[in-house]
């Protein structure tokens, strides 16, 4: 908790309860998560807080650099605490999307073909590993 207040402290963010609590969240669940799964988890130990709140916090976190936003699915806004560059893997079966360390060229570099970059995403789309072993032992 206290590397959270830190990180927040750090960024001039006052620390309210709320926002701790969302980033506590996203520290132990790496199931990035949209705002309404992190509002219906939140919401059972702090009965007050709203959708608002939750939203406005990712927003602000995001302009800080604290959060990144995934746009994987293609319907939705997911949240990652994980800022460094890395790609996604998204199941097309069970939902869940996960973090993939795969060496890539382009992730370090902020010219391509003479072309600024300002955002990279990698993404993956698929059956993970569980999903395929759930119908293999099925069949």
């Amino acid at each position: 908790m206290n590397e959270i207040k830190k990180m927040l402290d750090n960024e001039n963010i006052k620390p309210t309860y709320e926002r701790l609590s969302i980033l506590q969240y996203l520290e132990k669940n790496h199931n990035h998560p949209t705002v309404a799964m992190i509002y219906e988890e939140l919401v059972k130990k702090i009965p007050t807080i709203s959708k608002t709140t939750v939203y406005n916090s990712l927003n602000l976190f995001m302009e800080k650099g604290i959060v990144a936003p995934l746009y994987i699915t293609g319907s939705e806004v997911r949240y990652d605490l994980s800022t460094s560059q890395h790609h996604h893997f998204l199941c097309e079966q069970c939902g869940k999307i996960y973090d993939l360390t795969i060496d890539c060229p382009y992730l370090n570099k902020n010219t391509i073909e003479g072309h600024q970059i300002k955002q990279k995403h990698g993404y993956f789309r698929g059956i993970c590993k569980s999903c395929l072993e759930k119908d293999k032992s099925q069949k």
